[in-house]
């Protein structure tokens, strides 16, 4: 061995980290088969925490500041090693650097939609995503139930399980507040608090604490949200009964221009109204309770006359003039 080794291997004087990866949350420095010497420099900068551990056993932590390490400053390395008076150097224990920075923006989704009973709509599937943010607050609970030994622990070996966890507190908390889908735009910011209180035991008991969790955007599945457009829709045209008897109304004049004249027009008023009667009805059953089947009303025995003018026309049983009188007296009984 030669003597520079041998030298090298006697006096480390120094122990810091001086240039952190941000995406480290725990470094061991690179003793090797090398030792410290009583005295040694043990440099922790701001947004750190410095943990020793001897032979697996928790034992010492220093915070931010710079230190001379004796007995006085290693008082559980002390009793590990049984020192009974000052150490003599060299002495061998692995240090581990903890990043306490807070890790921001650290991204959660939906890998799946989550199946939630809305009061309105019945079950639907939902899809969120959003961002939170944490830090390491207990080294030693994090050595012991995270990283344990290991030369690195980044962030990302952490990020799975954090984000399913977040994932599946979300899926409880929509689930127990019964918010109905259509206010959840406008309650994100009470959701995005709610989650993050449910998900801070899990945080502490990983030696973190979660300083934010944001919930950005809930959504429906492409299919659902065109069902709910549509819904939309509908309920901004109003009364679709009489929306479909005013487009009726309006398309006589072209209708009549078209290859099939006044006949079309009887044929396509008779479809028309009696579908639009059909979701007017829909549209006013009231799910919560049972109701008896309603009459057809006066629109659909309309219809039927209409109906039964245009077969006559078809069969040549009766002349277009006719037939545009008997359907001009249809219409002035329907629309009034």
């Amino acid at each position: 061995m030669g003597l520079g080794r041998f030298i090298k291997k006697q006096f480390i004087d120094v122990i810091q980290w001086p240039d952190p990866n941000p995406e480290l949350l725990m470094w061991r420095f690179p003793i090797a088969d090398e030792e410290i010497q009583n005295g040694a420099a043990l440099i922790v900068r701001e947004s750190q925490v410095a943990l020793f551990v001897n032979e697996g056993k928790l034992a010492d932590e220093f915070t931010a500041g710079s230190y001379k390490l004796t007995t006085n400053n290693l008082p559980v390395l002390t009793n590990l090693k049984n020192w009974d008076k000052l150490f003599q150097s060299p002495f061998k224990s692995d240090v581990y650097f903890f990043n306490t920075r807070q890790q921001l923006a650290s991204g959660w989704g939906t890998a799946q939609p989550i199946t939630i009973r809305d009061n309105e709509f019945g079950l639907i599937s939902v899809r969120g995503f959003g961002n939170y943010s944490y830090r390491v607050i207990d080294s030693r609970k994090f050595f012991t139930e995270v990283a344990g030994i290991t030369e690195e622990f980044y962030k990302s070996q952490l990020d799975d399980q954090l984000r399913n966890v977040c994932v599946t507190t979300l899926s409880t908390v929509l689930g127990n507040k019964n918010i109905p889908f259509i206010d959840m735009a406008a309650n994100l910011t009470e959701l995005s608090k709610l989650v993050q209180q449910a998900l801070q035991e899990h945080f502490v008991n990983l030696g973190l604490q979660l300083e934010s969790f944001l919930i950005e955007s809930i959504t429906l599945p492409p299919a659902l949200q065109k069902t709910l457009d549509d819904r939309i829709s509908m309920g901004i045209i109003g009364d679709l009964s009489a929306y479909t008897q005013y487009q009726m109304a309006n398309s006589i004049p072209l209708a009549a221009q078209n290859e099939g004249g006044a006949a079309g027009v009887g044929m396509s008023m008779g479809a028309g109204l009696t579908m639009g009667q059909m979701m007017a009805d829909a549209m006013q059953q009231k799910p919560t309770t049972a109701q008896a089947t309603v009459a057809p009303s006066n629109t659909n025995d309309h219809t039927a006359k209409l109906s039964q003018l245009n077969e006559l026309l078809q069969k040549g049983l009766i002349t277009a003039e006719d037939y545009d009188k008997a359907k001009a007296e249809v219409l002035r009984q329907l629309i009034g």
